[in-house]
């Protein structure tokens, strides 16, 4: 019994490492540009247009790229890297095409099965699993989207209320029913 179970778990342990190092890869800014594409695509279906400007329009995958190569460590580099691989060989694997080539509804199906995949049931091994390997890639790929779109002139102005001059401090201040969130604190 104890043999079986010391065989199974020393198994899946090589199989994890074995995963990992399969899917390790050489992060540069030409690899990265070179996917801009696929950000920018894997963003719009994040924030996709409706009444108000898409991902796209706000320039989202520009952040996201200069985010990741001026502000971020390199495990978390080569971890979303290594995301926007496994996004092209899943679709590709699923549907015969990269994501950028895939129809609106097969690239929904694409993103609902890497967020669904995404991080465990209870927080503290979310924040062990981050503080080992970084981030998982569709959560970083969703905080910089939303970020970089929240920051952008044209998320802040035409998505959000922006006030450039605020006028007087009020804390509380009773929103309308449909009023937009305000873009400044």
């Amino acid at each position: 019994m104890k043999l079986s179970l010391s065989a199974g778990l020393v198994g899946a342990a090589s199989f994890s490492v074995f995963k990992y190092a399969h899917h390790e890869v050489v992060f540069t800014a030409d690899n990265l540009r070179a996917r801009e594409a696929l950000i920018t695509a894997l963003a719009e279906r994040i924030i996709p247009k409706t009444d108000t400007p898409g991902a796209s329009e706000a320039a989202v995958s520009g952040y996201i790229i200069n985010v990741l190569l001026n502000c971020t460590d390199q495990k978390q580099q080569v971890r979303f890297l290594t995301g926007l691989e496994d996004v092209d060989v899943y679709s590709r694997d699923k549907f015969g095409a990269t994501f950028v080539d895939c129809s609106n509804d097969n690239q929904d199906l694409i993103i609902t099965y890497f967020e669904k995949k995404t991080g465990y049931t209870y927080a503290i091994l979310n924040k062990i699993y981050n503080k080992l390997f970084g981030k998982e890639f569709y959560t970083k790929l969703r905080e910089l989207t939303i970020e970089g779109y929240c920051l952008s002139q044209v998320g802040a102005t035409r998505s959000l209320v922006y006030d450039p001059v605020p006028g007087s401090y009020q804390a509380c201040i009773p929103m309308k029913e449909h009023q937009k969130s305000w873009a400044t604190k």
